[in-house]
């Protein structure tokens, strides 16, 4: 087993080693930390002090790449096509890996010990507004130009990010980069899981460069909700409003009715009938939502659904195609899944509500419905 702390990793200066990759079940918590009281908090705090690179960049430049990016009205690549294209400086791949905290596993220790080769980690806790108690809520334009710098990201790339699950917490990375206007953005369909069930490499331990970028870009969200100078931007955001919602927004439209709200919880906790994992947060939903569990985007292996099965889950559920939309969830995360869907079937304008749940249940004076 290699080193796993960022103290350990740096110290020991570790290179990364390719690894043939077997089909492979999830490591166990256990099986991955050193100190298991904690397995789902980690800090950058120990790594040394740390710098984001410059480079030239412009929105709205028209970049020539040396491979042929996707359509961006697909959300989706193969393995197989990240696989052809891995080696190409234009594409960055980012392992943007989340878990909900009773499943007890860390994200940051098991990009360590496997990840895509070349891959950079992506926090999703970190890189978030921190001027708010609700968990992994949008940053700000500034936070999230400058930790994106940090990852080594420039306005020309395109990006692919994944997860360990297959499908999950990749999607809240690609709403939130196309949030802040770049759309040369896409998931990978399957995630590590697929990419691992494919016979490809995987690199175990990460390198100290790889390290440092993340190291650098958590700082840079410190620095930048504390006022401080970020250091050199060499990705420039284009904020797209209408993409996200606000608490305001959710209660406006119970009465007007604009947006047709689907939940991607489970039905039990849309109806009020199971418990919500986080204490505090009332049961129930918005009035006026239905709810489409996110799993039904997709399949056994953790892939998004053709085109023409997404649309008969959604038309099931009363959704009409042709009139907006706005997806939530608990926390923002898998709402962004069935934003994904969305756009598979042409509904690129789907507006995710960041607060969600955690923020709509904890209020006081929301109302909130329960099915009988």
């Amino acid at each position: 087993m290699v080193g796993l702390g960022l103290g350990l990793g740096l110290g020991l200066g570790l290179g990364h080693r390719l690894v043939r990759s077997p089909l492979l079940l999830p490591l166990s918590a256990k099986e991955l930390l050193p100190n298991p009281a904690s397995p789902a908090s980690f800090s950058f705090r120990q790594a040394p002090r740390t710098f984001c690179a410059m480079a030239s960049s412009a929105v709205g430049t028209r970049y020539n790449h040396s491979f042929q990016l996707p359509p961006t009205n697909e959300p989706a690549v193969s393995v197989d096509w990240l696989h052809s294209n891995l080696r190409d400086p234009d594409l960055k791949v980012l392992d943007a890996s989340w878990y909900m905290p009773d499943e007890q596993r860390n994200p940051l220790q098991e990009y360590q010990v496997a990840h895509i080769p070349g891959a950079i980690f992506f926090d999703v806790d970190g890189i978030s507004d921190r001027s708010t108690n609700l968990p992994h809520m949008l940053p700000s334009e500034k936070a999230f130009a400058a930790a994106v710098s940090c990852l080594g990201i420039q306005n020309k790339d395109g990006v692919v990010v994944y997860d360990g699950k297959g499908l999950f917490s990749a999607a809240r990375v690609w709403w939130m980069f196309r949030v802040f206007g770049h759309d040369r953005i896409w998931v990978l369909d399957g995630g590590l899981p697929r990419w691992r069930a494919s016979g490809y490499d995987v690199e175990s331990s990460a390198s100290s460069d790889a390290i440092l970028k993340a190291s650098a870009a958590s700082e840079a969200i410190e620095k930048a909700y504390h006022g401080h100078d970020v250091g050199p931007i060499t990705f420039e955001t284009r904020f797209q409003p209408h993409l996200v919602w606000t608490l305001d927004q959710v209660m406006k439209n119970i009465d007007e009715k604009s947006h047709q709200h689907i939940d991607a919880r489970s039905k039990a906790r849309f109806d009020g009938a199971a418990p919500e994992p986080r204490k505090g947060i009332r049961s129930g939903h918005v009035p006026g939502s239905k709810c489409v569990p996110f799993p039904q985007m997709l399949d056994g292996s953790q892939t998004l659904l053709p085109a023409e099965e997404l649309k008969k889950r959604f038309e099931d559920e009363g959704i009409s195609l042709d009139k907006p939309v706005i997806t939530s969830c608990g926390t923002g995360v898998t709402a962004c899944i069935l934003a994904l869907g969305l756009h598979r079937l042409g509904k690129h304008d789907v507006a995710v509500y960041d607060g969600s749940w955690t923020e709509w249940g904890g209020h006081p004076d929301t109302p909130v419905n329960q099915s009988s």
